[in-house]
């Protein structure tokens, strides 16, 4: 399951195998992990907000600037209490570098803070933070954009550019295309080559079309392919990986998430068709309730996250349909986040794996759609969390992830939530939608 850790790859999730000190030992039930969604199926908006109901009922019911008005204030807020507690308080010194768990998670925090308010204090600062990371990273051996020195370098030139500092943009952009690929590095995103692929995706999107030029990402997508098809089980599947010896499905180490990153590269016919095919595989082999298994031949129905589950893969599925325009993967897309509704209201806050992530889903559906059922669905997801979420943290009922603070697993996600719905046409999962 989905860690990250700068001194080495984890191989299974330490958050669900070290419990916090006000949780019971145990693997616990299904149930146990989720709250029951008792939020109705869809709250009119009205321009005087009943004052009857619930507290999260009168919240969906404002109108969305009145909304956007409380989280907007309650993601600076929230903010400012992730850089005091991330930045201020360590005395401006980096241990952790990564986007995932440390410090690039609160620039990147400070940057979507940035775009939604053009405070150009949360620009500059966002540039110091990722300056400490630059020297924190260097010479480090991880290459991916959420846990490696990809992630440090391509943020670092996108800020630049913002800021119109060309000398410090092609300061990062040259330590990014410095960075070399260890040998026998794995597949996935959080540690692997798809990770760096999407840090190539990324500079090239906010910066310049050939920014990273497709040759030198070409080699790397032929190895991803070559190394799916090795495993591909004489043709059960088109494509399949293993990370610790272990055939992930998920979006962190798995299946889901290279083949959302395949998805951006330029690929050669067959490779799309296998591409495809290796995803009409999971939507065929999902399990009855309609989430995913974490890993192929697991009968373990109890992950609804973005790293493993439903979650995670009703993103990749949304952009299947806008790649490939299949109806198949926007059904399947729109299935997985049905389980996302009925079970995704977790009781842990973070995107990797928390109610902050889960929301994503809908928000997905709705950039691609525009079905406002969807957007309801994300403002839901996150009205709960803008009425209860720092109560319950505080009560020990919600999990705010063993670096609490964090973007991944913490309350910078919820931060990086409440601000991405101010525009939700423009929102997207921080290290997964471009």
């Amino acid at each position: 399951m989905a860690t990250c850790q700068v001194g080495g790859m984890s191989k299974e999730d330490s958050h669900y195998n070290r419990p916090s000190k006000k949780r019971k030992k145990g693997r616990g039930t299904m149930a146990d992990r989720f709250f029951p969604n008792e939020m109705p199926d869809f709250v009119e908006e009205t321009e005087g907000a009943a004052d009857t109901g619930s507290s999260i009922t009168r919240l969906l019911s404002l109108p969305y600037p009145k909304l956007s008005e409380k989280l907007l204030k309650a993601g600076l807020d929230l903010k400012e209490k992730i850089v005091k507690e991330t930045w201020i308080r360590t005395g401006q010194r980096v241990t952790d570098y990564t986007l995932y768990t440390g410090a690039l998670g609160t620039a990147f925090l400070l940057l979507k803070s940035y775009q939604v308010t053009k405070n150009q204090r949360d620009l500059n600062l966002c540039a110091e933070i990722i300056k400490a990371c630059d020297t924190a990273s260097k010479g480090l051996p991880f290459v991916t954009f959420i846990c490696g020195r990809a992630g440090v370098c391509a943020l670092g030139a996108v800020v630049s550019v913002h800021l119109q500092d060309e000398a410090m943009a092609n300061h990062y952009l040259t330590s990014f295309n410095e960075i070399t690929m260890p040998s026998k590095v794995p597949n996935e995103l959080l540690y692997g080559k798809a990770g760096y692929l999407w840090a190539c995706s990324f500079l090239n999107k906010h910066i310049g079309k050939d920014t990273i030029r497709p040759d030198k990402m070409g080699p790397l997508v032929k190895e991803i392919i070559r190394d799916g098809r090795r495993l591909s089980n004489n043709g059960r599947y088109p494509l399949m990986y293993e990370w610790h010896g272990k055939k992930y499905w998920g979006a962190a180490h798995g299946l889901t998430g290279i083949m959302h990153v395949l998805m951006d590269m330029e690929l050669k016919q067959d490779d799309k068709e296998d591409v495809k095919g290796t995803l009409n595989y999971m939507i065929q082999n999902r399990f009855p309730s309609g989430n995913y298994p974490s890993s192929e031949g697991s009968t373990d129905d109890r992950l609804v996250h973005w790293c493993h589950g439903a979650p995670g893969v009703s993103l990749t599925m949304a952009k299947a349909y806008e790649v490939f325009k299949d109806n198949r993967f926007l059904h399947a897309a729109s299935d997985a986040a049905e389980v996302v509704w009925n079970r995704g209201l977790l009781k842990r806050v973070g995107i990797c794996h928390g109610i902050s992530g889960n929301a994503y889903a809908f928000l997905s559906l709705y950039r691609r759609t525009g079905n406002t059922e969807h957007l309801y669905r994300a403002k839901a997801f996150t009205c709960f969390l803008l009425d209860r979420g720092i109560e319950l943290i505080a009560e020990g009922i919600m999990h705010s992830g063993d670096r609490p603070f964090s973007l991944f697993e913490g309350q910078a996600g919820m931060a990086y939530l409440f601000l991405d719905m101010i525009n939700p046409a423009e929102s997207g999962f921080p290290g997964y939608e471009l």
